[in-house]
């Protein structure tokens, strides 16, 4: 990908949701706001014929909260498989009194289709180079 992104432009990115981009962009936003004080972990829920577990966007999302907090070891992540579940992704942030919990829930694949469309529009005549979904929603 690297290689082909230097004559083309190229948007790469774990998940083409615009809502999950931007669940990105708040965990990383709440990760460095909350501090050592509150403890992260995800939980996400797809339907049962999901094979992979935990999902790309979990993982991501242990990433992002462990590249901000500077966390050494890994965040606990729970994988749900049931029924017709389209996706779901609950980053919580357990501290002394409180908790916080950002949530995602996707009701629909199209939202997949969408964001991809909308990258591929703001990518048009864009040089070559590696972009993500960050950059085409301005984050």
């Amino acid at each position: 990908i690297e290689e082909a992104a230097r004559t083309l432009p190229i948007v790469l990115a774990s998940n083409f949701s615009v809502g999950v981009n931007v669940l990105f962009g708040l965990t990383r936003k709440a990760a460095e706001l909350l501090g050592a004080d509150f403890n992260p972990e995800i939980v996400e829920a797809h339907h049962k014929m999901k094979k992979d577990a935990p999902s790309g966007t979990a993982k991501t999302l242990a990433e992002i909260l462990k590249a901000t907090q500077k966390i050494e070891n890994e965040i606990p992540i729970q994988s749900i498989r049931e029924g017709d579940v389209v996706g779901e992704h609950v980053v919580i942030f357990s501290g002394p009194g409180e908790r916080l919990e950002l949530t995602h829930r996707a009701a629909s694949r199209e939202i997949f289709a969408r964001g991809a469309l909308r990258a591929a529009k703001w990518i048009t005549g864009k040089p070559p180079g590696l972009y993500f979904m960050q950059d085409v929603l301005g984050l």
